[in-house]
């Protein structure tokens, strides 16, 4: 196929144009092409910006628009798409083999009840990462592990700092504990051997997504994978937690022959329809509740309980469950705002679905016009 025309963008190495294998390209994404798109250019998302992509193709980097009716706010890093080899304008999006996103925090009343933002599209593995220090925090895991698992994402957990903890191995012990098959590793950001620990997960055509608080070594780790030189912020001395680089999502090649998809730090993240992820992520608790002698056992004082019987015997954590149940209950209630809030990103009121459904119907209108 001809590359686009169009703006381009600098690659992070010239001499070293990818095929669409290499960007990851596979069967999943071939089989959705139909005759009338064999004139467009395949091409995977790398930036998005507020009225363009930023894409990669066989032909080098460039820019595209998006038409009227496609909203940058739709596309997530690692989407593909496909172009207009003569126009640069972004024709349509392919049906994604895994999907990122967490919901909003909003008030209730807010424009934003129910929203999702995406964190990245087609990632094959999500990287954990958090710090063995103050950051640590068993809850905060469990929900991106909930994340990962209801997206059909691999997780892997990096715990960073190990070098300069006092007992790095007993953070290694809480989190190996969420997971019987769950890979955890402990790290040295800046040691040499990082690339080749986590070669596994990276090889070519593979992509990973680095996520994890503010500070916990992401931007370091990016470094370490790429050969990149982003600068790092400082550990501050009031928490041992440290500041915020990461401001936007990127595609970055890695010399593995894989991608990385780095984010901005996230502290708050809430769940909503992932209630796959949850039975997944507490998987044990989902196991033994299939053994309780009601249905509709809550796992309390009910007579027959597996769940409590486990508690008593001292194989389940009854923190664990505490915390299963405070992230179920939330799941639901989030669930039922998000169906009321139509298509997860608007009010909740009747006036404002129907000023929502009008403004998507005339959007659709006009781009069908173009």
């Amino acid at each position: 196929m001809p590359p686009p025309t169009g703006r381009h963008i600098i690659p992070s190495d010239s001499t070293d144009i990818p095929t669409l294998e290499t960007l990851g390209w596979g069967a999943y994404f071939a089989v959705q092409l139909t005759e009338e798109d064999l004139a467009h250019v395949p091409a995977r998302v790398a930036h998005v910006h507020r009225d363009r992509l930023g894409v990669l193709t066989e032909g080098g980097p460039c820019e595209v628009a998006l038409p009227n009716g496609h909203p940058s706010g739709s596309f997530a890093v690692g989407d593909w798409v496909l172009i207009s080899a003569s126009q640069s304008v972004m024709q349509r999006r392919l049906d994604r083999r895994s999907l990122l996103q967490r919901r909003v925090h909003s008030r209730a009343g807010s424009r934003n009840i129910g929203e999702y933002r995406l964190i990245g599209a087609n990632i094959d593995t999500l990287f954990i990462t958090t710090s063995c220090n103050a950051d640590f925090n068993v809850a905060r895991l469990e929900r991106y592990l909930t994340l990962a698992h209801d997206a059909g994402v691999e997780p892997v957990i990096l715990l960073t700092k190990a070098d300069v903890a006092d007992d790095p191995q007993a953070y290694l012990a809480q989190a190996q504990a969420l997971g019987t098959d769950l890979a955890v590793l402990l790290l040295d950001a800046h040691a040499p051997d990082v690339p080749d620990l986590l070669a596994k997960w990276t090889g070519q055509g593979q992509t990973v997504a680095l996520s994890g608080s503010s500070g916990v070594g992401k931007t370091t780790l990016t470094n370490a994978l790429t050969g990149m030189s982003v600068a790092t912020q400082e550990i501050r001395e009031d928490d041992a937690r440290g500041r915020h680089t990461t401001t936007a999502r990127h595609l970055y090649p890695l010399p593995t022959g894989g991608w990385l998809i780095d984010t901005p730090g996230i502290r708050g993240l809430g769940v909503s329809d992932a209630a796959a992820g949850i039975e997944a992520t507490f998987a044990e608790i989902t196991a033994l509740a299939a053994q309780c002698k009601f249905r509709n056992c809550q796992h309390e004082h009910e007579p027959g309980c597996a769940v409590q019987a486990a508690i008593a015997a001292g194989e389940v954590d009854p923190e664990r469950l505490a915390r299963w149940r405070k992230l179920s209950a939330e799941d639901s209630a989030n669930t039922a705002s998000s169906g009321a809030a139509m298509g997860k990103g608007y009010g909740i009121t009747k006036r404002s679905k129907g000023r929502a459904l009008a403004k998507q119907i005339k959007a659709a209108q006009k781009h069908k016009k173009r």
